[in-house]
């Protein structure tokens, strides 16, 4: 099952999300600042994380930029109760893969995670082919190169 790492300094929200996603079966790790997230993710993958806009010791976006950095893979995904136009398209050139408004109907994070997770699933299925073609063609290619001979 997939790992989701949430950002947020509000224990609640974090304890809140945390039982929502593990009731679907996720595996959470809840953090509360940039710094935590960012070793957190040092030592463990994620395939998706949750992160406050407004974190104690760093904006939110400039984590979205760090995690691609350690994370090139994970699926960042801003939820905040301070929207605004100017975050959301800093947001936006900083890559970030959703934008969650607070508060929000649960049932449309849940389908927004899903939606991501199982693009996620179907890119990661695509390079295990692609990877697995390449490798039988490379075999058929060797397979037609003689050996040199001994003399």
């Amino acid at each position: 099952m997939p790992n989701i790492l949430v950002v947020d300094d509000d224990e609640k929200f974090r304890k809140m999300i945390s039982d929502i996603l593990e009731t679907r079966g996720y595996t959470v790790t809840g953090v509360e600042n940039g710094e935590q997230a960012i070793s957190t993710s040092d030592e463990e993958f994620f395939n998706l994380a949750l992160i406050d806009i407004n974190l104690p010791d760093m904006a939110g976006i400039d984590l979205l930029t760090k995690l691609r950095k350690t994370e090139p893979e994970i699926i960042k995904i801003i939820v905040t109760g301070h929207a605004s136009l100017d975050n959301s398209i800093e947001a936006a050139n900083k890559g970030v893969d959703g934008y969650v408004v607070k508060p929000f109907d649960p049932k449309k994070l849940i389908a927004l995670i899903e939606e991501k997770l199982s693009k996620q699933t179907k890119v990661v299925q695509f390079d295990d082919r692609k990877v697995a073609q390449f490798m039988e063609s490379r075999g058929s290619w060797m397979s037609t190169v003689s050996a040199p001979k001994k003399r």
